[in-house]
């Protein structure tokens, strides 16, 4: 396989900086944590400034958790702000590269193929990334990291491990350089794709550095990774067969369309079903928009952290594939009668609706109605369109009125936090 060069071009505490700069402020210099002070103390901090992380704060500490010593700015989420911003910013990439070569890999952070421009432009692939870096703070106030690589694994890991120690922040790695400068480091966390868990199961072993995995029994490691084993080992080695071009041409086989929530509080057994026949109503409003049906529901319903009790989870069935609420609403909500113990309160659910297809593409019931399964339809089609002209609180049911109802609030969040429109 041809060698490629990919950039992994990061933001710097995006949202923290997207604040700072609507304010006139220095991230680098000033204090300031995105975070909903309306959730506790104990809310998670989306993001905080450099300023802050210079002085040993974590990055998603709470704010309890930051000392009474420092002096801060709270500013709330405004998440359609953050993505309009990363809107921009994806723009200026495309005035360097197509978009077949970009992939976003989130809001703050996006791999970029490189390797057939540098020539055009007549630039090394360092050259580039400070071209482009320069162009997105020039043109936002948003400073950017960036790790250059051999494949997608090493600038990830550039990204991660080298440019947060380089004075201009940019990482440079190749499957050489990699074995030379990273197969000691330590934690094994701060590499791609090896969390806690991996980490714990190697540290049995005696495992700790990247080099100890390459050079491991790699029978050892098929037997307690199975085929995640080879990804490892490859990365191990710095090597990675992926490319931007393979994640492009990738389909899934199967699809589902999925929805959770962690509730601000603990919800009695009647108030989390009021809750699950809300986010049942607005999945099928989704189905409807995307065309789309399902034949079955996945319901997962975690209890109150103060207990140590496993989670309720079942699926239902149902035999022609449907996106109707009147449907899957009492499907889900018996399921959850029969799963859910009502003696314990609820903090956590979500709900999976599994192998969705396009409406139309499964096998008529000669014994359902259905005309009245095409009004339905309608209706809910009518229902999105008057949510997308007027917004999404512009309809809503009796329900989303009681007092533990989440639905008016949840939609006027992005990603469960504040749009703050």
């Amino acid at each position: 396989m041809d060698e490629r060069i990919n950039l992994c071009i990061d933001l710097k505490s995006f949202y923290a900086s997207v604040e700072c700069v609507e304010r006139g402020l220095d991230p680098m210099s000033v204090n300031l944590v995105v975070a909903d002070p309306e959730r506790s103390d104990k809310t998670i901090c989306l993001a905080i400034t450099p300023a802050m992380k210079k002085l040993g704060i974590s990055n998603r500490c709470r704010l309890f958790e930051i000392p009474k010593s420092v002096e801060y700015i709270i500013a709330e989420p405004r998440m359609k702000l953050y993505i309009d911003y990363a809107a921009e910013i994806y723009g200026i990439y495309l005035n360097y590269v197509a978009k077949e070569d970009i992939h976003v890999y989130s809001i703050d952070e996006a791999f970029l193929d490189v390797t057939d421009y540098l020539m055009l432009y007549n630039m090394t692939a360092k050259e580039l990334a400070v071209a482009i870096m320069n162009d997105i703070f020039n043109k936002t106030g948003i400073r950017a990291t960036c790790g250059i690589g051999t494949n997608l694994y090493l600038a990830k890991v550039a990204l991660d491990i080298t440019a947060k120690h380089s004075e201009d922040f940019i990482g440079i790695l190749d499957e050489e350089a990699y074995r030379q400068t990273l197969w000691a480091h330590k934690p094994l966390t701060d590499f791609w794709r090896i969390g806690k868990g991996i980490a714990t199961r190697l540290a049995k072993y005696g495992i700790y550095t990247m080099e100890a995995i390459a050079k491991a029994d790699e029978d050892l490691l098929y037997r307690n990774f199975g085929v995640d084993a080879e990804l490892l080992i490859d990365h191990a080695w710095g090597r990675e067969t992926a490319t931007i071009a393979d994640i492009k041409k990738y389909k899934p086989k199967t699809n589902c369309i999925s929805s959770g929530q962690v509730l601000m509080c603990d919800y009695s057994f009647e108030d989390a079903r009021l809750v699950v026949k809300e986010m049942v109503d607005a999945i099928c409003l989704e189905l409807t928009e995307k065309n789309l049906v399902t034949k079955s529901v996945t319901l997962y319903v975690g209890y109150s952290n103060s207990l140590d009790l496993k989670p309720a989870k079942g699926t239902a069935y149902i035999d022609d594939a449907t996106c109707s609420s009147i449907e899957l609403i009492p499907l889900v909500d018996n399921l959850f009668r029969q799963i859910v113990d009502e003696r314990y309160p609820v903090r956590r659910i979500n709900i999976s609706c599994n192998r969705v297809a396009e409406r139309g593409s499964s096998q008529l019931n000669f014994f359902l109605d259905m005309q009245k399964k095409e009004k339905i339809n309608n209706l809910q089609k009518a229902v999105v369109g008057i949510k997308k002209m007027f917004g999404k609180n512009s309809v809503f049911k009796a329900m989303d009125l009681e007092e533990k109802a989440t639905t008016r609030e949840r939609n006027r969040q992005i990603g469960g936090h504040k749009s703050g429109e």
